[in-house]
């Protein structure tokens, strides 16, 4: 089976960071990735035209693989968005609006807590074509029942504005795999690859580990186990959204840890396993690679990746940042190790986003 070679991926979720950590990190999602979908909720956030144009740019210059890569641009929903930003932001190359609740996750401060007084927004962007990412939880609930009390949320939303496409963003539950199931083709789910490996036990079982923690946090077994069944099942409702998002170290290992897992410097090898194991593996450019573009109406993307069947063991590291998997041995490598190198001078061919 080595070498193996796909297509190369859409990342519908990622987190790139910005300034010193953007141009540490981009590398090992540029080397895996043709495209990825860019979250909003930087520092400040991306609200306007002008917002979206200029992080757009940063990321430009921050590339430095050799590879193609395009950057999907986003906007975050807050309370004030009008229907008047939308229709710029569309003109200027955002594909998506993500829309945060207040306070649920990383940077969602100012977030939406009256998820109907958006509907002129969510009508705009079903207008122009756009796709509303939802992060699912409900404010204030329990931590392990805020995603299924957030569907009747995604539901509502769902019939009023049967024309606009919606993603529920990181699903972990059996209850938001069996709702989008049996919602309209209007309606997908990204799904990531640490929730498809952990459970709560991984993050707060036997010892804590900052490095697994992660919003929404990983479920029960059962869930988790109904993930995995999505992913692998060829239903092109389910697509890639890794949902990777680097912290340094420090901000992990301390009294009042970051959430989020990096898992963009292991993300095709781990993906490769997880098919493997479940005997799904000719599925496997359909979820990463297919699905998510045909859901945004992209193109298929042109070009591979290859990798080969070598065993290699995870850095504890990289870049003050530790990777998911880091200490573990996989069985497949992109080929060169290219995921492993540091980031060069050179500078990468950067696609025009596409309207």
């Amino acid at each position: 089976m080595s070498p193996m070679q796909i297509r190369k991926m859409d990342d519908m979720h990622v987190h790139l960071r910005q300034g010193d950590m953007l141009h540490r990190a981009l590398s090992h999602t540029a080397v895996q990735c043709e495209r990825a979908l860019v979250m909003p909720n930087t520092i400040p956030p991306i609200l306007t035209a002008t917002d979206l144009v200029k992080y757009r740019e940063s990321i430009i210059e921050a590339l430095a693989s050799v590879e193609s890569f395009t950057p999907l641009m986003t906007f975050k929903i807050v309370p004030g968005t009008t229907p008047a930003e939308i229709h710029s932001l569309k003109a200027h190359g955002a594909i998506a609006g993500k829309l945060y609740p207040d306070g649920v996750t990383t940077n969602s401060e100012g977030g939406v807590t009256d998820f109907k007084a958006l509907y002129p927004v969510y009508k705009a962007m079903q207008d122009e074509g756009l796709v509303l990412c939802l992060h699912g939880e409900m404010p204030g609930a329990f931590s392990l029942d805020r995603e299924t009390l957030f569907l009747d949320v995604l539901r509502t939303i769902a019939a009023d504005f049967p024309k606009l496409k919606i993603v529920l963003e990181h699903a972990t539950t059996a209850d938001a795999i069996k709702c989008v199931s049996e919602l309209p083709d209007n309606v997908a789910a990204s799904l990531t690859v640490h929730h498809l490996y952990l459970t709560l036990d991984d993050v707060i079982g036997d010892r804590l580990n900052p490095h697994a923690f992660c919003k929404p946090i990983a479920k029960r077994p059962e869930d988790r186990d109904m993930l995995v069944k999505a992913a692998t099942s060829g239903n092109p409702k389910f697509f890639l959204g890794s949902d990777s998002a680097p912290h340094p170290i420090p901000s992990k290992e301390c009294a009042c840890g970051a959430a989020g897992v990096y898992t963009a410097p292991v993300l095709l090898p781990a993906l490769i396993e997880l098919f493997e194991r479940n005997n799904q593996l000719e599925r496997l450019e359909a979820f990463t690679s297919e699905f998510g573009a045909k859901f945004y109406g992209l193109p298929l993307n042109k070009d591979t990746i290859t990798l080969t069947e070598e065993s290699w063991t995870v850095p504890d590291e990289y870049h003050g940042v530790k990777p998911f998997l880091s200490g573990s041995t996989l069985k497949w490598k992109v080929a060169a190790d290219k995921t492993t190198a540091a980031v060069t001078d050179a500078r990468a061919t950067v696609r025009a986003p596409r309207a």
